[in-house]
C-alpha cells in the first residue's frame, strides 16, 4: 500500500499542474526600441514602462475567453535604424506576437507600420511623433502621444504670445523626427510676427556644431529652435555658451524635454535659456501620476526619461481591447482598439479614426536657477 501511494501522488500532482496550465494563455507583447547605441536610454525607458504594466497585469490575473492571461515581453533592438526596424517588425510578424509596443523613433516606426499592417498586427508607438506615421491610416497603427504638428503649434504660440520673440534660427538633424518637428514649427510660425532668419541642418550623430552656430551668431536671432534629440541638443547648447550665444532661448520638442537633457546641461550658465515641450500632463500634477512615477522609480531607479508612461499606457490599451473583445487574437481584438477609452498616466487614452490620441495635453517647460518647471 505504501508503495502504491508513493507512485500515485506524483501522478495526481502532474494532472493538477496540467489542468492549471491549460487554464492559462500566454500573451506575447513585442517591444521594439533602440536598446543599444546613443539612444539606448530612450529604448530602455520604454521597455521599463511596458515591463511595469505587464507585471501589474499579471498580478491582476485577467481572464479572457475563460482563461487567465499571462503577459510576456519580447524585446528587440532596432538601434534607431530604419532597416533594422523593418527587420524587427518582420520578426514580430513571423513570431505571431499578439501586439507590438514601438517603435521609438519616427524613422523606424514609419516603415515598420506598413509591415505590421500587412500581417494584421496592432502596433502602438509610445514616442514616434511624425505626422507621417498615421497618414496611411493603417487600422493597425496607434500613437500614444501628440504628433509634431500639435506640439509645434503649442511651442509656436508660446514663442509668440509669452516669450514675444521676433527672430529665430531653426536647426534640425534631418531625421524623420527632427525634420518633421522643425518643418511643423516653421509652418506654425507663418502669419505671426516671428521671422525665421536662417535654417541650418546637422545629423543625429553629430558632435560638432561650430560651423552651424557661427552662421547663426552672424544673424543674431532671439532664439534657436532645434529639431532633434538630447545628445545633440545638450552638445549644441554647450557650444552656444562657448561661442557667446548666451542671450538666445534654446527651444525644442520632446526630444530635448528629457531627464537626460536636464542631466547633461546641469551646471551650464545658459541652462535657464531652455524651453521645451512634451505631450501629456506633468507627472507631478496629479496623485495618480505621482503614484505611477513612484512605482516606476522603485522598480527602475534612476532610469526614467519620458517615454515610460506612454509604453505603460500602450500595454494597458492592448489588455483592455482584449478584454472587450474577449480574445487575444489580433484580428479579433483589433476593432476594439479603436473604441478603447480609459484614464492613462499622461492623458485620457482614446484614439481617433487615424490612430492618433484624442485631445492631447501639451506641457511646456522652462528652467529657473537650473530647475525645470512647468510653464503652462
Amino acid at each position: 500500500m505504501k508503495s502504491s501511494s508513493f507512485f500515485i501522488a506524483p501522478l495526481l500532482v502532474s494532472a493538477a499542474t496540467l489542468v492549471q496550465a491549460q487554464d492559462v494563455q500566454t500573451v506575447k507583447i513585442g517591444l521594439a526600441a533602440p536598446l543599444t547605441g546613443p539612444q539606448a536610454f530612450y529604448g530602455k525607458d520604454s521597455q521599463n514602462g511596458a515591463r511595469l504594466a505587464i507585471d501589474e497585469l499579471n498580478e491582476k490575473k485577467i481572464i479572457v475567453g475563460g482563461k487567465q492571461l499571462r503577459f510576456e515581453l519580447l524585446s528587440e533592438d532596432d538601434a534607431a535604424d530604419p532597416k533594422q526596424g523593418a527587420a524587427v517588425a518582420q520578426r514580430f510578424c513571423d513570431l505571431h506576437v499578439n501586439a507590438v509596443i514601438g517603435h521609438t523613433n519616427s524613422g523606424t516606426a514609419i516603415p515598420a507600420a506598413r509591415i505590421y499592417h500587412q500581417c494584421g498586427l496592432p502596433n502602438l508607438s509610445p514616442s514616434a511623433t511624425s505626422p507621417e506615421l498615421t497618414k496611411s491610416a493603417y487600422n493597425t497603427t496607434f500613437r500614444m502621444l501628440a504628433n509634431d504638428s500639435t506640439l509645434a503649434q503649442a511651442l509656436a504660440a508660446y514663442t509668440v504670445n509669452v516669450l514675444k520673440l521676433k527672430t529665430i534660427a531653426v536647426v534640425d538633424d534631418r531625421s524623420a523626427y527632427g525634420q518633421g518637428l522643425a518643418d511643423a514649427f516653421r509652418t506654425a510660425l507663418r502669419n505671426t510676427p516671428v521671422t525665421v532668419v536662417t535654417q541650418q541642418y546637422t545629423n543625429d550623430k553629430a558632435v560638432d556644431f561650430s560651423a552651424i552656430l557661427t552662421a547663426i551668431k552672424g544673424r543674431n536671432p532671439d532664439a534657436v529652435f532645434f529639431g532633434g534629440m538630447d545628445p545633440q541638443g545638450s552638445a549644441m547648447l554647450r557650444q552656444m555658451e562657448q561661442l557667446g550665444l548666451t542671450r538666445q532661448k534654446f527651444i525644442g520638442g520632446d526630444g530635448i524635454c528629457t531627464q537626460g537633457m536636464e542631466q547633461r546641461t546641469e551646471g551650464m550658465k545658459i541652462q535657464d535659456n531652455l524651453v521645451c515641450a512634451h505631450s501629456g500632463i506633468a507627472l507631478d500634477r496629479t496623485a495618480a501620476s505621482r503614484a505611477w512615477k513612484k512605482r516606476y522609480d522603485d522598480k527602475f531607479p534612476g532610469q526614467f526619461q519620458m517615454h515610460g508612461p506612454y509604453s505603460y499606457d500602450a500595454v494597458l490599451a492592448v489588455a483592455k481591447a482584449m478584454q472587450s473583445a474577449n480574445s487575444i487574437e489580433p484580428q479579433k481584438y483589433l476593432p476594439a482598439m479603436a473604441k478603447v477609452h480609459f484614464a492613462g498616466v499622461m492623458s485620457n487614452v482614446q484614439f481617433d479614426q487615424r490612430g492618433e490620441i484624442k485631445n492631447p495635453t501639451i506641457s511646456i517647460y522652462t528652467y529657473q536657477d537650473g530647475k525645470r518647471r512647468l510653464a503652462n
